[in-house]
């Protein structure tokens, strides 16, 4: 796959709704751009963490043994629950306004986990080649994630100034909640399919 191709597959699968993303806008709707445009880094670090790590062990691991990878997937599955229960939960408490539950650590891990890491791992980037040879693609990969990560927080933050008068914060929790519940359903539903 060339660079082009590669960086347009990215941006496409970037740009779809999941766990990360959703953090990003709820970021966004309760802190604004500027209190959470940090959290980008966290995203980046997770990808290339995860991608690393799938490549270099997890991936003979999970060729040669499957109950890896279902494993892995109900680990994901879980922490997706979790994070929305605690959205949910934040969503019921009465100052669910500008106190998000959205942290460095909590987007570091959420895509770290996320299942992209595994398509950009497996799929997108070139199966082999050496350090020298994958940096570029790495680098449209970071340049990809702060420019789609960095969109998701402004949407997050336009639909809050936009509807903040009218829809209560608190809905937008329990929106991101139901999301990554949803989510974690999709995830779920192969795992459950193999038994």
């Amino acid at each position: 796959m060339d660079i082009l191709t590669f960086g347009a597959a990215g941006a496409a699968l970037l740009v779809t709704p999941g766990p990360t993303n959703t953090l990003l806008a709820t970021a966004g709707a309760s802190r604004g751009v500027r209190a959470s445009v940090h959290l980008l880094l966290a995203e980046l670090a997770g990808y290339l963490l995860a991608i690393a790590t799938l490549r270099i062990t997890l991936g003979p691991l999970v060729a040669t043994a499957p109950l890896v990878g279902q494993a892995l997937r109900v680990v994901v599955v879980l922490y997706l629950l979790h994070l929305a229960a605690a959205l949910w939960r934040h969503g019921s408490s009465s100052s669910a306004s500008d106190a998000a539950p959205v942290t460095l650590r909590g987007v570091f891990i959420t895509t770290l986990f996320n299942p992209k890491a595994i398509i950009f791992a497996f799929t997108l980037l070139p199966p082999e080649g050496d350090a020298a040879s994958l940096w570029p693609f790495l680098v449209v990969l970071g340049l990809s994630t702060a420019t789609i990560g960095g969109a998701w927080i402004v949407l997050g933050a336009t639909l809050r100034c936009g509807l903040g008068h009218v829809v209560p914060a608190s809905l937008g929790y329990r929106c991101s909640a139901a999301a990554l519940t949803l989510l974690a359903c999709v995830i779920l539903a192969p795992a459950l399919g193999a038994l």
